[in-house]
């Protein structure tokens, strides 16, 4: 379910990669189920594996695919592989807390990180790229901010594990967007780059006699040793669904894994969502459907557009002789 398209059909090739975008998000969402079966290990052991399996899987995916080439490319570049290092630096922090959240109680606060990271996109690009937001976005983000105030009332306190998710994911996702590597390419660089520590940090452990991987089973270690291809899975099949269907359509698929992870926070593992809590989430809600709406009107004017400059021009070829014609005149 990967790789570029191939001759197929252009409406089965929008059903294979809607296919793989439920997929990539419906295990994103379903991914909090995981963690807690790692368990007694501590988040910090659990993070440490998966960047090491992690690096090993894609190890494996660019042999068999034999794609080398762009290492060698970005070992020539120094600013780019700057980047790739600060890309590292912030999906570890993604993955670190991502991870202790889930294993701590707070799968619905994890999920309103991703909930609000879109929120967090567009500020970003207003403060650092100096982007011009349209009316409708910025009612999204100052709703969005509003939600942050309630949540923090209702919580006693700062929703520091949404924000902190939300913002280190929407930092990644702008230092990736200037890499311009591929799914498997930019996991392997970022990985890469992680596997020293994380190898080094499980050698401490394991002298110590606190590495839970060689003291609790075969089963645990295999566990553990799963979250390479926890990690990769999803983002494979999210490069085959990017290249079939349009980005307003990922742009929705994108919500399915934050709900699920709501879901999974509220009727399997029994948080509590107290009144202040529900109104805080409702408001994230509202500037989502604004968000939403605005993106779909824009690249439907967009479309639109394209077509109208589109038919003079084809008007205006269809009035031209033939040359052919012409000639056998």
């Amino acid at each position: 379910m990967s790789g570029k398209p191939s001759g197929k059909p252009k409406g089965e090739q929008h059903h294979i990669g809607l296919l793989n975008g439920f997929a990539a998000y419906g295990m994103w969402g379903l991914v909090p189920l995981f963690w807690p079966l790692l368990k007694p290990a501590s988040a910090a052991e659990i993070l440490a594996h998966r960047m090491v399996w992690s690096l090993a899987f894609v190890a494996v995916a660019l042999l068999v695919i034999r794609r080398w080439a762009w290492a060698g490319e970005l070992l020539r570049q120094p600013r780019k592989l700057g980047l790739v290092t600060i890309a590292a630096a912030f999906i570890t922090v993604n993955w670190g807390v991502y991870i202790w959240a889930v294993n701590s109680g707070h799968v619905v606060e994890a999920s309103l990180g991703y909930f609000i990271n879109p929120l967090v996109t567009i500020a970003m690009g207003v403060l650092l790229l100096k982007e011009r937001l349209r009316p409708v976005q910025w009612a999204a983000v100052g709703v969005g901010l509003a939600a942050v105030i309630v949540l923090a009332v209702g919580y006693g306190r700062p929703p520091w594990i949404s924000l902190c998710l939300a913002f280190s994911f929407a930092t990644y996702g702008l230092v990736k967007k200037k890499v311009n590597l591929g799914g498997i390419e930019s996991l392997a660089a970022e990985t890469a780059i992680q596997f020293l520590p994380a190898l080094a940090y499980l050698l401490w452990l394991g002298a110590h006699g606190k590495a839970t991987f060689a003291l609790e089973g075969v089963g645990h270690a295999t566990l553990l040793a799963s979250t390479g291809i926890v990690t990769a899975l999803p983002l494979v099949c999210f490069g085959a669904a990017a290249i079939r269907v349009p980005l307003s359509t990922l742009g929705l698929l994108q919500y399915l894994a934050p709900v699920f992870q709501f879901l999974l926070g509220i009727f399997y593992f029994h948080e509590s969502m107290p009144p202040a809590r529900w109104a805080g989430f409702a408001l994230v809600w509202l500037a989502l459907v604004l968000l939403t709406t605005d993106a779909w009107r824009t690249a439907r004017r967009g479309r639109s557009a394209a077509a109208a400059a589109a038919l003079p021009q084809e008007r205006t070829q269809a009035g031209r002789p033939n040359p052919v014609d012409t000639v056998e005149a």
